[in-house]
């Protein structure tokens, strides 16, 4: 599905190179978790793949089944299936959160040859998703993101996930500001979408997330590459050892 090979990528305001070589697939029904320390490239990862402004790739392929990603603008890369879900979702002042969700579905559905979804049909499913994840009808109605809480904030963009069915959806440090509750909460709406149709990469700082979206591989990012990949033990090593025993293997 995904497949990034040999990706460099530096910062367009001063030329710094943060990407330095990534080397990545993820297949069809597949979880990636992404560690790493601070400032090691994650977002920046995730930002690349969304079509972020701000960041020139010099060298290197990312392509989501078979098509290239590098060549799509962001609003492109959306259509074809891609879903970002931010560290700190924006606010969208005087955009109610029903007509954003409704405005988008229909275009992915546009894209994909599909019907609009009908108001009724809509609202019945939009309803249904947003109990599971305890957000109330008075939620919907107001402005995307506004006045909402941190963990309010994270429940919105899930709910907007799985009324999109991303292709590829791509969390970027989602647990971020999250209580237990909130994140169990994110977490139930992730696995819900969990299936053979789509792949996750999963941008964390802490192996708590993983307690709840458990992932199939992880890959440790380390100064803008990946210096090590293992199965869901190696999350549990660097909570348990840091990342120092890492590092000490590539000195």
């Amino acid at each position: 599905m995904l497949e990034i090979n040999n990706l460099r990528v530096d910062l367009e305001e001063n030329g710094k190179s943060i990407l330095k070589g990534i080397n990545l697939t993820v297949g069809t029904g597949s979880v990636h978790a992404i560690m790493g320390p601070n400032g090691s490239g994650k977002s920046t990862l995730s930002y690349v793949l969304s079509g972020r402004d701000g960041y020139s790739v010099t060298e290197g392929s990312i392509k989501l089944d078979g098509e290239d990603l590098l060549s799509k603008e962001a609003e492109e890369r959306a259509a074809h299936g891609l879903f970002l879900a931010f560290q700190y979702p924006v606010e969208i002042p005087g955009v109610g959160n029903l007509t954003f969700l409704r405005t988008a579905v229909n275009a992915q559905r546009k894209v994909r040859g599909e019907p609009e979804m009908k108001s009724g049909e809509f609202l019945k499913l939009v309803r249904e998703k947003a109990q599971e994840l305890k957000i109330d009808s008075e939620m919907l109605k107001r402005s995307v993101n506004v006045g909402f809480s941190g963990g309010e904030k994270k429940r919105n963009e899930i709910l907007q996930m799985i009324m999109l069915e991303p292709k590829l959806c791509v969390l970027d440090e989602t647990d971020s500001g999250l209580d237990i509750d909130a994140m169990k909460l994110v977490s139930s709406g992730v696995n819900a979408l969990r299936d053979e149709k789509r792949g996750f990469l999963v941008i964390t700082h802490y192996q708590r997330l993983l307690n709840y979206i458990q992932p199939d591989f992880v890959h440790i990012l380390v100064d803008g590459r990946i210096v090590k990949s293992g199965t869901g033990e190696l999350a549990l090593e660097v909570e348990h050892n840091g990342y120092a025993d890492i590092l000490a293997e590539m000195a």
